[in-house]
């Protein structure tokens, strides 16, 4: 009994380390941190802070144009057209915000950030079920879940209840 126990512990770590590094190790080799995958490197990285920096303090406007600098200096990065897509969405410009997370997802499709932007986007739109079905991808990107898939989730949830839906 402790030897099966043994085994099913070990294999639970191995798939929790596995899971881990699979979801982890491009975003890490690009530059990144685990949620994101493709943050300028070099060039369009001083435009690049400057805007998220921007976006935090909740000054969306000012941080596009910067934003458009790093990805004319950095046209496959994920991170930018997700923070593109972000500032657009907090703007209300829905059809620019769906570009951008659109271009993210086509460079990086388990992008985490984007999934779940463009999951609260799609609940903006009231599309339901393009919400829920970016969660589904966010629930498939690792067995453990993320804060993205908890926030989208929750997000989901909020919504139901404000139109009145039920499971």
């Amino acid at each position: 009994m402790t030897a099966t126990l043994a085994r099913r512990t070990a294999t639970a770590a191995f798939a929790f380390l596995l899971c881990a590094l699979f979801a982890a190790g491009p975003a890490m080799a690009a530059g990144g941190t685990p949620d994101s995958g493709t943050r300028p490197s070099t060039a369009g990285k001083a435009e690049y802070d400057k805007a998220e920096a921007l976006i935090k303090a909740g000054k969306y406007a000012e941080a596009i144009p910067l934003l458009k600098t790093a990805d004319a200096k950095a046209p496959d990065s994920a991170d930018v057209h997700n923070w593109l897509g972000y500032a657009y969405r907090k703007l209300k410009r829905y059809d620019a915000a769906l570009k951008h997370y659109r271009i993210a997802l086509r460079l990086e499709p388990r992008h985490r950030g984007a999934n779940e932007y463009l999951g609260e986007l799609y609940l903006a739109l009231g599309q339901l079920e393009k919400a829920e079905e970016r969660l589904a991808v966010l629930d498939k990107a690792c067995l453990f879940g993320y804060e993205e898939y908890t926030e989208l989730k929750e997000a989901i949830e909020a919504y139901k209840a404000r139109k009145g839906i039920s499971e």
